[in-house]
């Protein structure tokens, strides 16, 4: 197992303990209601006030509930999917983030409000984001950059693979310490197995919540991991920490995108841990990597390649 003493710096260290009192380390074994109300007290503690110049309405794409940021600018526009494992998570848990998102980026943003576990199973959640994502493009117009963090980070590139030939100009995708369906019992599953914010038990729960049945097979929209090809995706960032579970996802699916000869680059984050976005203002660490962020979808929705 990994020494997290030595890989953490203390202002991480500052963020967890702060995440664990409102969210204990066991969270993932409560009743959903109580997951729900303890997630969103605890992302609620984090909130920053939007930036000057953006603003945000509520309203409905494909169906499905959105939230769209805007500063009145930007000739693409980022879909983008919150975290929390298809279980937790909403409009209001990842609010500030793509608040700060529009205004450093210059471009809307569209928050997907998708249908989580346990009361609607996979491909809900698929089938939600991918709605949204083409009821947006139908409507605006614009390119678009998918972005996502964790469970959001497989719906956006879900989203991409399964757009593939659809007519949806999707100029690239972020994938911030994405689950894509890897092996459970090698790698960074078992090294960092106990790590800090999530464990490999909470990714166990949180799979089999997630699904109606048996796991599927061959299945991108579950697992894009799992998919047959990797042809004619759009060019990828990936953001991995360190100090995760989830790491080796993001490292695999470079490696298919680079076998498949798609633009990818992957930065992995020395030190820090699951779910680091609501870090940004309180670590320096994680301030940086959410820059990289920035320039990353950015560079993208001008179909620049910096790397």
């Amino acid at each position: 197992m990994a020494e997290y003493r030595k890989l953490i710096d203390a202002e991480i260290w500052a963020f967890i303990e702060k995440t664990n009192s409102y969210y204990p380390p066991d969270t993932a074994t409560y009743g959903v209601e109580d997951q729900r109300r303890i997630y969103d007290e605890m992302c609620a503690a984090f909130r920053v006030d939007y930036p000057v110049g953006v603003s945000a309405k509520d309203r409905d794409y494909g169906g499905v509930r959105c939230r769209h940021y805007t500063t009145g600018a930007g000739d693409a526009l980022v879909m983008y999917f919150h975290g929390g494992g298809f279980v937790v998570g909403g409009l209001e848990s990842h609010d500030d983030v793509c608040a700060e998102l529009c205004a450093a980026s210059g471009l809307d943003v569209v928050s997907v409000d998708y249908r989580m576990a346990p009361e609607h199973k996979h491909p809900a959640m698929f089938e939600d984001a991918m709605a949204a994502t083409r009821a947006v493009f139908d409507e605006i117009g614009k390119p678009l950059v998918l972005c996502g963090d964790s469970a959001g980070g497989n719906l956006a590139a879900a989203v991409s693979h399964m757009a593939r030939g659809t007519g949806l100009d999707i100029r690239g995708q972020v994938l911030i310490y994405p689950g894509l369906g890897g092996d459970f019992d090698k790698g960074s599953y078992i090294e960092f197995a106990d790590a800090p914010m999530l464990t490999r038990d909470d990714i166990v729960i949180y799979k089999h919540v997630r699904l109606a049945g048996d796991e599927p097979v061959g299945d991108p929209s579950y697992a894009p991991l799992h998919d047959a090809s990797f042809e004619g995706l759009p060019p990828t960032v990936i953001n991995t920490a360190q100090c995760d579970p989830l790491s080796d996802d993001g490292i695999d699916y470079e490696s298919a995108l680079k076998a498949a000869g798609v633009p990818v680059h992957r930065v992995d984050e020395v030190g820090l841990v699951h779910g680091h976005l609501r870090a940004r203002h309180m670590s320096a660490r994680s301030s940086a990597s959410f820059e990289r962020i920035k320039q990353a979808v950015v560079a993208l929705a001008a179909e620049q390649w910096p790397y």
